[in-house]
């Protein structure tokens, strides 16, 4: 299989239902199944108010990154405040919700559930309304799952793939703090790349947040800009090119291995 370059706003908004806990503004599945992933992606909007109530999920992981915005989150029994920057894993059968409890700002998030072809396959279950006792409980931080805040999280250290040379890398969420599939921030200095290469022991999912560039596979170069997905099946070799006038800024979740070094 080669990769797929999947532009977010071209995708339709998915009709989710709100007595299932789906108050979300814009909720919309890039990648699924249906494009050969073992990982189904989403990418939400929540206006203010809006809400994705309590649920849990029994077969799969989910990972989140919130890209701005703010509001308040829930993991079991314990509450946390989220802002633009935030990672964060919740484990398959622990309870979580997302509220955004401001009056002008939205929230985005994008978000990857683990193994699921499907959000049906997440083995999705609904537990009940967020109220207001939840809202205002003590938001002390979280008892289950990951949280990290991207600025607090160390560059990788480690000697990175030549293909990845010149790459700054951060590993948010990984093996490293107990996940076995991983979160990583790219950044690729103008004029820089990802080289050619192919991850043999997991398949990726590239996330543009900022700048502009190229994603190469076996069918050519197609352009790349915020809010661009980009999915690489295992074991294909694939480039990542900075073709614009800034750094490009990515998220990558690499499904089966909890690291890089482990992917490759």
């Amino acid at each position: 299989m080669t990769i797929s370059v999947i532009q977010t706003y071209d995708v339709d908004i998915e009709r989710m239902q709100e007595k299932d806990g789906w108050a979300i503004s814009e909720f919309r599945l890039p990648i699924t199944g249906e494009t050969g992933s073992a990982t189904t992606v989403f990418h939400s909007i929540f206006r203010p108010g809006s809400t994705h109530a309590k649920h849990l999920h029994t077969v799969s992981d989910e990972i989140a990154v919130y890209l701005s915005g703010n509001g308040v989150v829930g993991q079991g029994d314990s509450r946390a405040v989220v802002s633009t920057g935030h990672c964060r894993l919740m484990p398959k059968g622990s309870e979580h919700f997302f509220f955004n409890e401001t009056e002008s700002e939205d929230a985005r998030v994008i978000g990857f559930y683990m193994n699921a072809p499907d959000v049906v396959g997440t083995g999705y279950e609904f537990c009940g309304t967020v109220t207001e006792d939840d809202i205002n409980a003590p938001r002390d931080g979280l008892n289950d799952g990951i949280l990290v805040e991207l600025d607090n999280v160390p560059s990788v250290t480690d000697t990175l793939p030549d293909a990845w040379s010149g790459v700054a890398v951060k590993n948010p969420i990984g093996s490293h703090n107990g996940s076995p599939n991983a979160l990583l921030h790219a950044t690729i200095p103008t004029g820089g790349a990802i080289d050619a290469h192919s991850l043999n022991n997991a398949e990726a999912i590239y996330f543009v947040a900022n700048g502009e560039g190229e994603a190469e596979g076996d069918a050519g170069p197609e352009s790349i800009q915020p809010e661009s997905f980009v999915f690489v099946p295992k074991g294909s070799s694939h480039t990542i090119r900075n073709t614009g006038s800034k750094a490009l800024e990515l998220f990558v979740v690499l499904t089966g291995a909890g690291g890089l070094s482990a992917a490759i």
